[in-house]
Parts: structure tokens; C-alpha cells; sequence
């Protein structure tokens, strides 16, 4: 009997211990299994305005920037200057050794001496043919009255009108003979002096307070007119040059607010949009702006380098606003999971602009007030509903939503 009451004893104490176990797992399955409910972050939607900004990439440029070069052909004597130097107004640069300048001075004092004895030639030419002039003209009107006397005869009078014609041509082809001549000196003596005057710009000099940029010179360097060897800029006329996504950019405007970051500075710099460029990128279809700094930063800035700019763009009207991560798709449909009446609902919402804290604009789709899912450990769908727990975070509810087939489970 007592082997017996034992026996049962034992089959009852088992009997306990896997019933404890079927407990214990069926509590683990139903809080954590397939059909356990999932623990979300919801958040009333609010109606405020936000203040969305503009992201653009941009490179450091000089609004005002001063090529220096010589006028006339030569060879570099002396360079004073090497890049990034901080010049002076009127401080010599570069002097330039010119190639055969004074034999062409020279040359063309030459060239103005024999104009002025070709001139001399000329006019004396012209007072001879003058003379022929006059006197041939002398002789028609004196032929003209001796010929109704029958004292000359016809034909010795268009002689001597003949001769008053060519007389008169050769007068007016010593004339512009003498006015070329002339012409021909004033040019001559004209190139001369443009000439010596470039004397005093074999000196380059800088135009400007500033600083020497590039330097493509070196001593004993030919060097032809024109050519640029020399790049100054001036500081005060640093910007930035950016480009903005031109569908991103709608309500830009001179004036605004802008944070510039450089790649060489810890901190953003405060700037401002100088102006927005009348045309495009039709490539990359974005547009262009100027953006000068409020404060020069010290050191400045290489010409050239990339900047990341953010411009706070006019504040908006008030709508309702929910944060970036509360949308969710559904069937290829955006939009946000609102809790009605304990239950879960998927809102499709239109969406405007948003700011960079992950505030986005609501056009249509909710009123303000609402609470929506902004986080879920699971994806949700509308097999589920919600049981609010009596705790609060931060302004932000922390909710329980049970699957609708685990209650089914359950009954």
C-alpha cells in the first residue's frame, strides 16, 4: 500500500511539474512568439509651422580677380612676389626686360624723320602744281579774249583748256599726296609714343590690396604682350558659389540666412545668399546662387574649395506636422498608422516639405490631434490593435498592440 500511495505520489508530483512547464511555454510563446503583441512609440500630431531648409554644395571664389601681364613682348628681369604673398597697392611685382625695344624706338624715330622730309617734298611739290594751276588758268582767260578777235584760233584754245585740266589734277593728286604724307607721320609718331610710353609699364604693378593667387613666371622667362602671368584677387571679395536642386529650391531668395560649412573649419560660418543667378544648369538642373560670408574667416579660405551651405528658408504656414519616421508604406501607398478607438488604422496621407530636424508637412490626410505609430519593433498591419499601458516618455506613449488572432487564440 505504501509503494503504491508512493508510485502515485510521484506520477502527481510530475504530473505538476509538466503542467508548470506547458504554462511556462505557453507564456513565452504568447509574449514573445508570432502572436505576442508588439511594444510601439506613438505621438500627437501637431499642428505648428515649421522652417524647412535648403541643402546645396558650393566652391570658394573671388568676385573681383586681377590678371597682370606685360603690354609688350620680353623676358622676365626680376619677380618680387611668390604665390600667396599679401600685396599692396602699387607694390612692384615683376619687371620685364624688353626685346629690341629701344631699336624699335629708335627705329620709329627714323621712320617719323623721314616722313617730315617726305612732307617737305610734298608741299613743295603741291606749291609748284599750284602755280602750274594758276598760271594755266591765267592763260584760258586771257586765249578767251583774243578768239572773238580771230587773233587765236580755236584750236590753240582747247590747247590751253587742256592744259588748265591737267594742271588742275596734278594740283589736287599733290594735295592728297601731301595729306597722306602727313597722315602717314601722325601715325608713325603716334606708335612712337605709345611705344616710349610703355616704358613705365615694364613694371608690373599690383592695381589692388591683395593677394597673389598664381605666379606663372620665373626669371630669365619669355613673356609675350598680353599674356597673363601674374592672378591677384582681392579678400574682401571672397564668396561662395553653390548650387541648389532646382525642385528643392522653390522660395529662394536673396537675403536669406545661410550656415557655410567649410571642410578646413570645425564650425559652420554665418553667411547670406547675395543673389540668385538668372539662369540654370539645364545639365544638372540646378540652380545658382552667390553666397557671401557675414565675417571673413581668418585664414581664408582656398580658392576652390568645396563648401556645404544649408540656407533656413521663409517659415511656413501652420499645418499639421508628423516626424519623418511615423510614414510608412502599405501596399505601395504612403501614409501613417493613427490609433481610433483602440484600434489601428492606416491613414494615407500627402506630404509637403520638411525640415532637417525629420518634421515633414501633412497637406491631406490628417487634421492635428491624432496619435499615430512613429516606431514599431515589428511591421504592422490591421490584424493588429492597441492596449495603452500607463506610462509616458518624453511626451511620446509607449503601447502595447496585441495581434486580433492571439485574442482569437485565446477564447
Amino acid at each position: 500500500m505504501k509503494q503504491v500511495i508512493q508510485q502515485y505520489g510521484r506520477k502527481f508530483a510530475l504530473a505538476i511539474v509538466m503542467i508548470l512547464m506547458l504554462g511556462l511555454l505557453g507564456y513565452v510563446f504568447l509574449r514573445s512568439g508570432p502572436l505576442a503583441p508588439i511594444s510601439v512609440t506613438t505621438v500627437n500630431v501637431e499642428k505648428r509651422a515649421i522652417q524647412p531648409s535648403l541643402f546645396g554644395i558650393g566652391t570658394v571664389e573671388a568676385r573681383y580677380t586681377h590678371k597682370i601681364g606685360p603690354t609688350v613682348a620680353g623676358r622676365v628681369k626680376r619677380v618680387e612676389v611668390q604665390t600667396g604673398d599679401v600685396v599692396k597697392q602699387g607694390q612692384i611685382l615683376a619687371e620685364i626686360d624688353p626685346i629690341d625695344f629701344e631699336e624699335k624706338i629708335s627705329a620709329l624715330d627714323a621712320s617719323v624723320k623721314r616722313a617730315g622730309a617726305n612732307i617737305l617734298s610734298a608741299e613743295a611739290n603741291t606749291q609748284e602744281s599750284q602755280a602750274r594751276k594758276k598760271f594755266a588758268e591765267l592763260q584760258v582767260k586771257r586765249y578767251e579774249q583774243l578768239v572773238p578777235s580771230r587773233v587765236i584760233s580755236e584750236e590753240a584754245m582747247e590747247v590751253k583748256r587742256q592744259d588748265l585740266r591737267i594742271t588742275q589734277a596734278n594740283a589736287i593728286a599733290a594735295q592728297a599726296n601731301l595729306d597722306a604724307m602727313r597722315d602717314e607721320q601722325q601715325r608713325t609718331r603716334a606708335e612712337r609714343d605709345g611705344m616710349a610710353r610703355q616704358r613705365s609699364h615694364l613694371r608690373l604693378l599690383s592695381p589692388v590690396d591683395g593677394i597673389v593667387m598664381r605666379r606663372e613666371i620665373d626669371p630669365a622667362t619669355t613673356v609675350v604682350a598680353g599674356q597673363a602671368v601674374l592672378e591677384i584677387v582681392e579678400p574682401s571679395s571672397i564668396w561662395i558659389n553653390a548650387r541648389f536642386d532646382q525642385q528643392r529650391a522653390f522660395g529662394l531668395t536673396s537675403s536669406l540666412p545661410v550656415q557655410i560649412s567649410l571642410h578646413t573649419r570645425a564650425s559652420a560660418l554665418p553667411g547670406k545668399i547675395v543673389r540668385i543667378e538668372p539662369h540654370a544648369d539645364s545639365v544638372t538642373e540646378e540652380l545658382l546662387a552667390k553666397i557671401s560670408f557675414d565675417h571673413l574667416p581668418q585664414p581664408l579660405p582656398s580658392i576652390g574649395e568645396l563648401v556645404e551651405v544649408t540656407v533656413a528658408m521663409p517659415l511656413q504656414k501652420i499645418m499639421p506636422v508628423v516626424p519623418n519616421a511615423s510614414l510608412q508604406r502599405l501596399q505601395g501607398e504612403l501614409g501613417v498608422w493613427k490609433l481610433h478607438q483602440e484600434k489601428l488604422q492606416f491613414v494615407p496621407v500627402k506630404i509637403g516639405i520638411s525640415d532637417l530636424a525629420g518634421n515633414v508637412q501633412v497637406l491631406e490626410g490628417l487634421q492635428g490631434g491624432e496619435r499615430i505609430v512613429v516606431h514599431s519593433f515589428k511591421k504592422l498591419n490591421t490584424a493588429y490593435y492597441a492596449e495603452l499601458f500607463n506610462m509616458t516618455t518624453a511626451g511620446l506613449r509607449v503601447l502595447a498592440v496585441k495581434n486580433k488572432d492571439m485574442d482569437m487564440f485565446l477564447k
